[in-house]
């Protein structure tokens, strides 16, 4: 008959590891109050009757329902959905071709190409808008005597120059999300489809797109909430026709506390809540 094995002794931290641990975790604690606090504040405040935002008075979904009146708030949530969408489609196919070109093929200057791809991630946003700006400036000229010899259109400041902007800022997301799905890939993955009969076009199209579609959809919607979210870059590039709702909500905040603002920052939060989710579970399927 076996005998039972002896209990483990119990691994007691020291008193000062203990004390370290609980002022990082009390900080943490005070980090998220922090963080959060004021989100929930601003969601419960959207519900309040009053016309001043910080005095409580009673329950209501008024506020909601006049959101849905505001004529100008509505118009630039629709220029922000159709920027948002074209700038998502655009990220996707260069971010997907990018990143196969990266990993596909060598050659000169790999390194230096892959770097300068990364560069509108960690600029900041005022240079990348300032600078944007003056190219749509020097081009302007010239691109309008161009179009001039086909159509009647002009170009300048409006939704092709916010698309462009935003374009160039979300794709490196999408490029760094499909080729962390590449750095897991069978080498051999794409030789097998070949072998079949498949051509290149078709290997990539019906083999490689499948397996890199959980990236491709985490990069899409990281992109998407960017392009959404931009106000920076979307100032020194828009036009009179292509406010989008960050600028819309920024002006309507200088002009004093609104509860409308609570009611659509709530909205806002809510479908941020619910991007995050499927980025979540795309993640988990990415795994």
């Amino acid at each position: 008959m076996s005998s039972a094995a002896p209990a483990r002794p119990r691994f007691r931290l020291p008193s000062g590891m203990r004390l370290v641990n609980g002022l990082c975790g009390g900080w943490t604690a005070l980090i998220f109050v922090f963080l959060y606090v004021p989100i929930l504040l601003l969601v419960v405040y959207s519900f309040n009757a009053s016309d001043l935002a910080v005095v409580w008075t009673g329950f209501t979904f008024d506020w909601y329902t006049k959101l849905w009146h505001n004529g100008p708030l509505i118009d630039a949530l629709e220029n922000s959905l159709i920027i948002a969408s074209i700038t998502t489609l655009l990220s996707v196919l260069l971010g997907t071709s990018g990143a196969w070109l990266l990993h596909r093929y060598r050659f000169p200057m790999l390194k230096t190409l892959t770097t300068l791809v990364f560069v509108p991630m960690v600029i900041p946003e005022v240079i990348m808008g300032v600078s944007l700006m003056i190219l749509f400036s020097v081009l302007e000229n010239p691109l309008n005597n161009l179009l001039a010899h086909f159509t009647d259109s002009e170009f300048g400041p409006g939704f092709v120059t916010v698309i462009v902007a935003h374009t160039t800022f979300c794709f490196p997301f999408v490029l760094v999300a499909v080729q962390a799905r590449l750095a897991d890939v069978d080498p051999f993955l794409e030789e097998a489809a070949l072998d079949l009969g498949a051509t290149p076009s078709k290997a990539f199209l019906l083999v490689m797109v499948p397996f890199l579609l959980p990236a491709i959809v985490s990069g899409a919607l990281l992109a998407f909430t960017l392009s959404m979210d931009e106000y920076i870059v979307t100032l020194f590039t828009t036009g009179p026709e292509s406010q989008t709702l960050p600028l819309k909500v920024f002006g309507m905040a200088r002009k004093g506390l609104d509860p409308s603002l609570n009611a659509i920052s709530t909205v806002f939060i809510l479908a941020t809540v619910i991007l995050v989710v499927l980025a979540e579970m795309v993640r988990k399927i990415n795994r």
